[in-house]
């Protein structure tokens, strides 16, 4: 049976990935933060694991408990779990963009890191990292996740080479816009992050809040945490992995943006989403 560890699991992506792969035969440990959403992962038959990405210690004792249940290393690392502090680039803190870092991308190379060297030592292994179209382009208003995303696309692309000759291979999956709860918790690390009423931008964060604020798909083309799951499921499971996975039209259309038009031309595109 194939093992997967997989992050941010206690709703959206992480847990559908989780789901559908337990259904595929899996065996799943299946991270959360919260007491409540790890008794809820047990009780549909997955191992939870507890994590928190911006807590060193915590990323280590996950390690350490993934590599002890399974014996070594599992077969797969999804990560997943992340968050998004909404704001103008202007009004980000130092301790606004340090947090959004240590939970999109020094907690993921962490937590990677760990399971490595028993990866390497075994011959195999598959390493999913879910980025975002804001991977691929850049988008106001959303700075501290665009930066994010942008520096796992250039880290997974060199850990996919530097690791060419090892069995493990490093896959990108890209969505666009998911119906998941991730916009109400961006809401939320908006309102612990952001003093719209000090910015110049405070009539623009009125209507960011309310768009935050909104329930279901705000945009066209928004696409369920299953159809990613779908994506990772394929991702791991092939045996000649793709490096980039998109899930959603607008990820298709952006990146074929990317490549065509002229930046200028970009920017008057992306301002408007």
């Amino acid at each position: 049976m194939p093992s997967a560890l997989v992050t941010g699991c206690s709703s959206g992506i992480g847990l559908a990935a989780a789901q559908a792969l337990a259904r595929r035969g899996w065996r799943v440990l299946a991270t959360a933060r919260r007491d409540e959403d790890r008794a809820r992962l047990e009780a549909e038959g997955l191992e939870p694991l507890a994590l928190e990405l911006a807590d060193e210690a915590s990323v280590a004792a996950c390690a350490e408990a993934a590599l002890a249940r399974l014996g070594g290393a599992p077969d797969a690392l999804v990560n997943n779990a992340a968050c998004a502090i909404p704001g103008a680039v202007e009004d980000l803190s130092r301790a606004a963009l340090r947090h959004q870092l240590e939970v999109n991308l020094l907690g993921w190379h962490d937590l990677t890191r760990r399971l490595l060297p028993a990866m390497i030592a075994r011959g195999s292994g598959r390493i999913v990292q879910v980025s975002s179209v804001l991977g691929l382009v850049a988008m106001p208003w959303r700075g501290a996740y665009v930066a994010s995303k942008f520096a796992l696309e250039g880290l997974s692309d060199v850990l996919r080479q530097e690791l060419a000759d090892t069995g493990i291979h490093v896959v990108l999956v890209e969505p666009g816009p998911v119906l998941t709860r991730f916009r109400a918790n961006a809401l939320a690390q908006f309102r612990h992050w952001i003093e719209p009423a000090s910015s110049r931008h405070r009539e623009r964060y009125a209507r960011l809040e309310a768009k935050l604020s909104q329930e279901g798909a705000v945009v066209p083309f928004t696409a369920t945490a299953e159809a990613c799951a779908a994506r990772i499921v394929r991702a791991l499971e092939a045996r000649r992995p793709r490096a980039r996975y998109y899930v959603t039209p607008p990820t298709y259309a952006l990146a074929f943006l990317r490549r065509v038009l002229p930046t200028a031309a970009l920017d008057r595109v992306l301002r408007r989403m």
